[in-house]
């Protein structure tokens, strides 16, 4: 088993609205990353994703839970403590055209966390930008264009370099394939992967695309409104997934193998508002093997087998 090197224990992050209201965005969020290894997470829009990468980078805090990196709780790091410890955990974020400043050129945007971690001459910056470029396969031209002239995909692949410039050992991707077409996302996940197996990195991959994010992910997690409802090696998705949400989200993927002439049974009803979260467990109101159970009572995680949790009354 390889090495945690990032932990959550039972994170949680509300918001208060102005009506006096919370809104919980994540609730209770246990997970591992272990060194070299990609963790995937999957759920729809609103299930709190984005909000438990903003947690792990340390952008926001959480109200409730500890985060540990390497064993060491950082969770209360502030300051030049907190300031220092980025470097570790670095973020590719979802819209690589908001993620640069247009008037900064791709030398200068891609160096611009070293200016804040070292002293480097521009002439040094310029061939750190020219390595950086080289990683992610882009060619040394580009060094002095702006990265509002190229592709969405040429852009996130500088999203990908400007994370990697201070080193970093753990990679957090928040839809950072969301806004390309499907044969860039297969190049970017390819990149990826050959990332991960030069530099080592354990990568955090957010994504609506289940059968994308099973191809490229070591462990898969499911998330409903705010919660994890299952967890398990993405080698046994197909087979040995449980949980009623993750069997629809698998039974919504299309393929070139789907037999035309089977149904599709799509989920009924919306996802609830995380203001108003319903009692008991939080996908009883649109799960099709509700119990009585289920309305009453919210399920514990369970762990079925070495590295598959499950959070359902049914286990």
């Amino acid at each position: 088993m390889s090495e945690c090197i990032l932990e959550a224990r039972d994170l949680t992050r509300c918001y208060r609205r102005p009506d006096g209201r919370m809104l919980t965005a994540c609730q209770g969020v246990n997970l591992k990353l272990y060194k070299g290894k990609t963790l995937g997470i999957v759920g729809e829009s609103g299930c709190g994703k984005s909000t438990l990468l903003r947690m792990l980078a340390q952008l926001e805090p959480p109200n409730e839970g500890t985060l540990l990196f390497k064993d060491k709780d950082i969770t209360a790091l502030r300051g030049e403590a907190l300031r220092r410890h980025r470097g570790h955990i670095q973020m590719v974020f979802q819209d690589p055209s908001s993620a640069f400043f247009p008037r900064m050129k791709v030398w200068d945007a891609l160096t611009e966390p070293l200016k804040n971690f070292k002293n480097l001459s521009v002439s040094e910056r310029k061939k750190e930008a020219a390595r950086l470029l080289r990683l992610v396969e882009l060619p040394e031209e580009f060094l002095e264009r702006y990265p509002h002239s190229m592709s969405g995909g040429q852009r996130q692949r500088l999203g990908i370099a400007r994370a990697l410039a201070l080193q970093p050992e753990i990679l957090l991707c928040d839809e950072a394939t969301s806004a390309l077409d499907v044969s860039t996302q297969d190049q970017l996940v390819k990149l990826l992967i050959s990332l991960q197996r030069q530099e080592g990195l354990s990568i955090l991959f957010v994504c609506h695309d289940l059968a994308l994010v099973q191809s490229l992910s070591h462990q898969i997690m499911i998330m409903y409104l705010g919660v994890v409802v299952e967890s398990l090696p993405s080698a046994d998705l197909e087979e040995l997934s449980v949980h009623p949400y993750t069997r629809s989200l698998l039974a919504s993927a299309f393929s070139m193998d789907t037999d035309p002439a089977k149904d599709i049974a799509p989920l009924s009803g919306e996802v609830p508002s995380p203001i108003d979260r319903p009692k008991g467990c939080p996908f009883h109101t649109r799960c099709p093997e509700c119990m009585e159970i289920c309305r009453e009572k919210a399920p514990k995680m369970t762990e079925l087998s070495p590295g598959h949790w499950l959070a359902c009354h049914r286990a």
